[in-house]
């Protein structure tokens, strides 16, 4: 077994409860025992840092985000991929986009530009096509700052139609589907996006409403659309099994 020597990271959230300030947040990292297996960085515990957004963004010019990002010379990009109630699904775009901002970032993402003020963005929530394309522009942010020094992973277990951050998320309602890797975090998330909808359509049915409803796949064109990705991909299995049948090519 090998070991990446690796920190875990985090950045303090925008909404109230056991993550939004640090002290509380050291507190809740060491109840769940994140700190006995690794060194856990809270990247916005002493500074921001403003990145730029790709060109032909819409909503964002820059992206706020917790200094202590820069510091490191590689990335792994571990996601769970499953349901989430704002943005449909999260997956890589929405860690990179969501996960790396600051407290501030958040509402800048959240309110599409115009507030970076906590609780103020909660009053100031645009059209739900605004938020997302936000993320994937914030997402495009950090994707061009790290360069080609990062690696995405996504989990398809547990995929519930709620975020881990959800207190009392609804129960999974899909079988686990499996480990997914990419270089690319927009064909990732559409390879898992595609993966959902060839599961069993009976069991995959509230996430895929949710999908639609929240317009998650939406994010998928706009971070097409700034270059930063894209949505075509083959799926290759690694234990000689044939994955289903949910290549895009272009």
């Amino acid at each position: 077994m090998q070991s990446l020597g690796a920190d875990i990271v985090e950045c303090n959230t925008a909404y109230g409860g056991s993550r939004q300030e640090t002290a509380d947040h050291r507190r809740t990292i060491a109840e769940h025992g994140f700190d006995s297996i690794a060194t856990v960085v809270i990247l916005d515990e002493f500074a921001e840092t403003e990145i730029p957004c790709p060109a032909g963004s819409v909503h964002l010019q820059r992206d706020r985000i917790g200094a202590a990002f820069t510091n490191y010379d590689g990335f792994v990009i571990l996601n769970h991929f499953k349901g989430h109630q704002m943005g449909g699904f999260g997956g890589a775009l929405k860690n990179l986009s969501i996960g790396v901002a600051s407290t501030a970032g958040k509402a800048r993402i959240h309110s599409a530009g115009k507030t970076d003020k906590t609780p103020d963005c909660w009053g100031m929530l645009p059209p739900q096509a605004d938020f997302i394309e936000s993320m994937a522009e914030a997402a495009g942010a950090v994707v061009a700052f790290m360069g080609d020094r990062a690696v995405y992973i996504s989990v398809m277990n547990n995929l519930s139609i709620d975020c881990d951050c959800n207190g009392h998320p609804a129960r999974p309602e899909m079988a686990d589907v499996g480990i997914l890797a990419s270089l690319d975090p927009v064909a990732l998330d559409a390879a898992c996006v595609d993966l959902v909808y060839a599961s069993d359509p009976a069991r995959s049915a509230s996430l895929r409403a949710r999908m639609e409803q929240q317009l998650g796949p939406h994010i998928l064109d706009h971070a097409e659309r700034l270059g930063y990705g894209s949505k075509s991909y083959h799926l290759l299995s690694l234990d000689g099994t044939n994955p289903p049948s949910t290549a895009r090519v272009d």
